[in-house]
């Protein structure tokens, strides 16, 4: 791959479910030759994550494409020993097992950095290498919750609420690549020496989450659950469409709350001393949902966005996984787009993340099968004897 800012970059996939993953996808969109090492029985339980059709696992075609596949039983002494022959040619590994997993297998950053001294090793877990819960089973599910977020989500009144996708995992993968990066800037800037990257699923979510604890810290206030309004400003909430339909609609800007007003009917309250800032509108939520709630109510969802957007006001339809799909300008930018997949044909998926003018990154295959290229991988590029090879795919050592 010629058009990819990572292009000559070897990165080595040994994690699993999902920030690990879905760092080396990123990875991978921009260039980078990811391996993805997986068990060679069990394989990665991404594998059986989500829907799937025709008995292909819909999500792992995405999470994993642009990556090689190949089966090492790491806990294995002939696994652990290919593993370190392909990390001495690898610049990054990345890996999501418990404290201690990787060191007891031989393959801690210690004897990786003895075949590899430039290696970058990000060790993804959920609440990190040291401290009293390091060695805690570490779940999405446990960093929304002890970030804050499910505690600040959902009704006034009702429960908190979990995300029903993996929102912690995705910003840990997301802020993952990025601590790679740095990591191998360092070691360019610097003499070559690789590093390890430590880092948790609970602090991306928790600096996601807001400035709770410094508000605490400085006011000793504990921030409240508070449905879809915003403590900071007014209105800000979801409204339903006469036609059964939602939009949601934002005034983070003081200009945009006095269109918004406008538009609905009600310039009156622009006038108000507390309008003129963002706390003091949500004091007042209830009457300004009241004005745009009423407005909304009376419109199908196209007369709102329309009106809306000629007023210079902010809205936006709440959109399903269809509505996404079909979105124009969904569809004009490409934040979709369509790969032949080997077994299903045409698939659409996201777009890689963001636009390089000069080396933009592409998708160039779909998520593999298991050990799809471990005989190339070992044999090939690493030389190692085809009846070896053979001999510890019996013994269930490679796949």
């Amino acid at each position: 791959m010629s058009d990819g800012p990572l292009a000559g970059m070897r990165v080595l996939d040994v994690s699993t479910i999902l920030a690990g993953p879905l760092c080396c996808q990123i990875l991978g969109d921009y260039g980078a030759d990811v391996i993805k090492v997986e068990h060679p029985t069990a394989g990665d339980s991404m594998r059986g994550h989500g829907r799937s059709k025709d008995g292909h696992p819909l999500w792992w075609k995405e999470i994993s494409r642009n990556k090689r596949t190949i089966g090492l039983n790491l806990s294995a002494p002939e696994g652990a020993a290919l593993l370190l022959r392909l990390a001495e040619r690898a610049d990054v590994l990345v890996e999501n097992f418990r404290p201690g997993t990787l060191e007891r297998w031989g393959l801690g950053p210690d004897e990786l950095h003895k075949v590899n001294p430039g290696l970058v090793v990000a060790r993804i877990t959920g609440f990190g290498q040291t401290g009293p819960y390091a060695a805690r089973a570490g779940f999405g599910t446990l960093a929304e919750a002890m970030s804050g977020f499910a505690h600040l989500t959902g009704a006034a009144d009702g429960p908190p609420t979990l995300p029903a996708f993996g929102l912690a995992d995705s910003i840990c993968g997301i802020a993952a690549s990025s601590a790679v990066m740095m990591a191998l800037w360092h070691r360019e800037r610097h003499g070559g020496q690789g590093q390890v990257v430590d880092l948790s699923l609970l602090e991306p979510i928790m600096a996601a989450v807001g400035p709770s604890p410094i508000v605490y810290d400085q006011l000793g206030v504990v921030e409240r659950r508070n449905g879809n309004r915003s403590i900071n400003n007014a209105p800000r909430n979801t409204y339903r469409t006469s036609d059964g339909a939602w939009v949601a609609v934002s005034t983070s800007a003081q200009a945009i709350a006095e269109r918004v007003l406008k538009l609905v009917g009600h310039p009156e309250v622009i006038d108000e001393p507390w309008f003129r800032s963002g706390a003091g509108r949500a004091e007042h939520a209830d009457e300004l949902d009241g004005y745009v709630g009423t407005w909304i109510g009376a419109r199908t969802r196209e007369e709102v966005t329309r009106a809306f957007t000629e007023a210079g006001a902010a809205v936006a339809p709440i959109y399903d996984a269809r509505d996404i799909v079909e979105d124009p300008h969904v569809r004009a930018t490409g934040m979709l787009t369509v790969v032949d997949d080997p077994d299903l044909g045409p698939m659409r998926m996201h777009n890689v993340m963001w636009r390089m003018s000069a080396t933009p990154g592409r998708i160039r295959f779909t998520g593999r099968g298991p050990g799809a290229d471990t005989d190339t991988l070992l044999i090939d590029e690493l030389g190692c004897d085809p009846a070896e090879i053979a001999a510890l795919r019996a013994r269930g050592v490679v796949a």
